[in-house]
């Protein structure tokens, strides 16, 4: 690490590495042995604020499948799946089971309903107890207005660097989430978008249905 390296915002590299080390599943002491780095060094990457050389950015890079570009955040202005398609992908059906799991983790997933003779999609972050969808939303926002009916909620996992990812939809009800739903989420769902949202609501599942597409390799022709 120098003075006259390329760097990032004090502390996003270190969370974006922490972020894809994680969901690769890797030890530090493996990013380490695939990067040719010590796991020391690692470890100060991801928690202190960084300054690396281009040299160790590429190794780092490489190491966690991933690119320069998108360790550094420079790819927030653009939706991801650019690139062309991986080496003999594999387009899956995932049981409910394994859909559960994944739901089960929480994040952001998107609800799709009709409201004021239109259709919206809207963002949230949520929980998903025994695959029950929470979720908080604004006592006057479009979505506790609708009160209780028909929604649709996706979720999905993409993986630019390897050309995978998965996909989630649920068909449900909606409704207002029950006291044992509210006591098992709270403090775990913390909305992204910041100000009073403190109803919370839940997505009873009619349908789970998910979809995964898995490749072999990256093409680098």
């Amino acid at each position: 690490m120098s003075a006259g390296s390329r760097g990032a915002s004090p502390g996003d590299l270190g969370v974006r590495v922490h972020h894809r080390r994680s969901a690769l599943g890797l030890t530090r002491a493996q990013v380490a042995e695939r990067s040719g780095m010590s796991p020391n060094y690692v470890e100060r990457v991801e928690t202190a604020p960084a300054t690396l050389t281009s040299g160790d950015l590429i190794r780092l890079a490489d190491a966690l499948d991933t690119t320069v570009t998108d360790l550094l955040g420079a790819s927030g202005d653009r939706a991801p799946g650019h690139g062309r398609a991986g080496l003999r992908p594999r387009f899956e059906a995932m049981e409910r089971q394994e859909c559960a799991g994944l739901l089960k983790n929480g994040g952001i997933g998107r609800i799709a309903f009709r409201a004021d003779e239109k259709f919206l999609v809207v963002p949230v972050n949520f929980g998903c107890p025994e695959e029950v969808v929470v979720f908080r939303t604004a006592a006057d926002g479009p979505i506790a207005r609708l009160g209780e009916g028909a929604v649709a909620f996706e979720v999905d996992f993409l993986d630019d660097a390897m050309r995978q990812g998965w996909s989630i939809l649920i068909d449900g009800l909606l409704r207002s989430a029950t006291a044992e739903e509210v006591a098992a989420t709270r403090g775990l769902i913390e909305p992204w978008a910041g100000g009073e949202r403190e109803t919370y609501l839940a997505i009873e599942p009619q349908e789970i249905t998910g979809r995964r597409i898995r490749t072999t390799a990256v093409r680098t022709d």
